[in-house]
């Protein structure tokens, strides 16, 4: 199988501007942003800009500690109008950035504000919203025009502007943008709170029968063997792999950015763990970015003290059960 191409992070801006009307989308943009990594500020006055690059180290050459996005738009007032000096500055400087601008429909946007149930920023004298719109309209003719992107939101769906930023902002595999966590879990320690998938694999024969296995965990190799080298395990997992094979594609297809699978056995000490492992290590095989953690196996009943945990255990409790 070809390698997967990541999310290559060298190819987006500094800074991203989101400007635009309001209703056509922007907290929406912002949770895309949040998703692939940028800090994030919204409702943000235009002359704080060069000050929130300054903190974060950007501009001139210098690489940033990380990479902004912030929301400028009517609702700063006065301060707004200053935002196309500001970006000017920017430029002067070096620093590297986008601005987005969202539109939609006059009608569209009178609709969604009727539906939201939310006051238009530019109606605070009694004005109509359609007033309101137009008032904005004018005061953004400008930037549209300046901008590096502009998006029309009328007909589409979250789902679709968030792919469509994605697209212009994210290049690499699709896959590497689902963050995906795998991790064991003991039933006898409380049922997953958390997971959008929950395999339980108690069926399986118990490691812990086995004297010689009893105090050693699914990270061991003699467990693993025990558990991944039956004839019960191998059936499972091409069971397993072919459902994971038609679920994962259709969460990426949705948008989904994080995704929890718990492998849950009794305890959480033997069979959980071993799974746990070998579908990371399959997910990982796929092109999805995974990690894998042992919700339980600090409660582990063994007699050596070998720190395998990953993750602060949810629940503290007497191990007197088989695992």
């Amino acid at each position: 199988m070809a390698e997967m191409e990541p999310i290559d992070v060298e190819t987006m801006p500094d800074l991203v501007v989101v400007t635009g009307m309001s209703g056509a989308g922007r907290t929406e943009a912002m949770h895309v942003f949040e998703d692939l990594g940028f800090f994030c500020v919204d409702n943000l006055p235009a002359e704080l800009i060069g000050n929130l690059v300054d903190m974060n180290g950007g501009g001139e050459g210098a690489r940033p500690h990380r990479r902004l996005a912030v929301v400028c738009d009517a609702r700063n007032g006065d301060y707004f109008g200053r935002l196309d000096e500001q970006l000017e500055t920017l430029r002067l400087r070096g620093v590297d950035f986008q601005m987005i601008f969202l539109d939609a429909d006059d009608d569209k946007l009178v609709a969604r504000y009727k539906s939201s149930r939310r006051r238009h920023p530019l109606c605070t004298d009694g004005t109509t919203i359609a007033q309101g719109i137009q008032r904005e309209r004018t005061m953004l003719m400008g930037l549209r025009d300046r901008a590096d992107q502009v998006i029309d939101t009328t007909d589409m769906l979250p789902s679709r502007l968030r792919d469509t930023i994605r697209q212009l902002f994210a290049t690499g595999d699709e896959r590497r943008g689902l963050a995906v966590t795998v991790y064991s879990f003991g039933f006898k320690h409380g049922a997953p709170l958390d997971a959008d998938v929950v395999m339980d694999v108690r069926f399986l024969p118990n490691p812990y029968y086995d004297p010689d296995l009893r105090e050693l965990t699914g990270l061991d190799a003699p467990v693993r063997d025990y558990v991944m080298l039956r004839d019960e395990t191998i059936e499972f997992k091409k069971r397993w792999h072919s459902l994971l094979d038609v679920l994962m594609p259709g969460y990426v297809a949705e948008g989904k950015q994080q995704l929890a699978i718990g492998v849950g056995c009794t305890g959480g000490q033997h069979r959980s763990v071993a799974l746990a492992e070998s579908t990371g290590d399959y997910l990982k095989s796929k092109g999805y970015r995974v990690s894998v953690a042992h919700r339980d196996l600090a409660l582990a009943e063994r007699g050596r003290a070998v720190d395998y945990a990953t993750e602060t255990p949810d629940v503290h409790a007497t191990v007197d059960d088989p695992a």
